[in-house]
């Protein structure tokens, strides 16, 4: 899951990150509500956690242009302000939940993974490639009768596979999503992930495209 923080209170936002990175979510941050608005508008993000207090452009206006052009990429608002008129207006401008400031990480988390949940569930989380089911939502692998087991990481890159399988995925695609914007790691950590997924999954299932990316095969 690649996750889009625009906050402009710099130790929040690289906190925030650090934490969700651990959660085995790939990060990027913005400090700028116009930079969070571009990113949010050309970057394939499944949640923005979106605060209301930005230069450039404040958070209601970049949820309002967000959902003006039609991207329906859940949004969490963080603020300092506190008042149901404030909350009203960040739900009327199209977000999807609301956090004032300060709150509990712990809470934070909880209501990113609520609202993950709520749209893959809405997007049908069970998705089929031949003897492979994926349910994305209960985050687990079956391949035929048999259940397999899949690090964070291993999901992670598998999902990028199958919710495009046939097409030829790019490592920079993988990396992108499944690490993140920044990421300045060796590249062929992708490499070493999708060995050990054939290990699990068999060999044949995952074909090298040789200079373009991977494509996931039914078998």
């Amino acid at each position: 899951m690649r996750l889009l923080i625009v906050e402009d209170e710099k130790r929040l936002a690289i906190s925030l990150a650090r934490g969700l990175t651990a959660e085995g979510f790939a990060v990027d941050v913005v400090h700028d509500g116009l930079e969070g608005l571009h990113r949010a508008c050309e970057g394939a993000y499944d949640l923005v956690v979106l605060d209301i207090m930005l230069p450039g452009m404040n958070g209601y206006r970049v949820c309002a242009a967000l959902r003006a052009a039609g991207h329906e990429v859940p949004i969490l608002m963080l603020t300092a302000k506190d008042g149901e008129y404030d909350e009203a207006e960040g739900l009327d401008t199209g977000a999807d939940d609301y956090l004032t400031k300060p709150f509990s990480y712990v809470v934070l988390v909880a209501r990113v993974r609520a609202l993950l949940r709520r749209r893959a569930v809405a997007a049908s989380p069970l998705v089929t490639v031949g003897s492979l089911r994926m349910d994305t939502a209960a985050r687990r692998i079956h391949l035929g009768e048999n259940e397999i087991r899949l690090t964070t990481k291993e999901f992670a890159v598998l999902e990028q596979l199958v919710l495009r399988a046939g097409q030829v995925v790019s490592k920079a695609d993988i990396l992108e999503h499944v690490w993140d914007f920044a990421y300045d790691g060796d590249p062929n950590i992708v490499e070493v992930y999708v060995s050990s997924l054939r290990r699990k999954l068999g060999a044949a299932s995952i074909r090298t495209v040789r200079g373009a990316g991977y494509r996931l095969e039914a078998r």
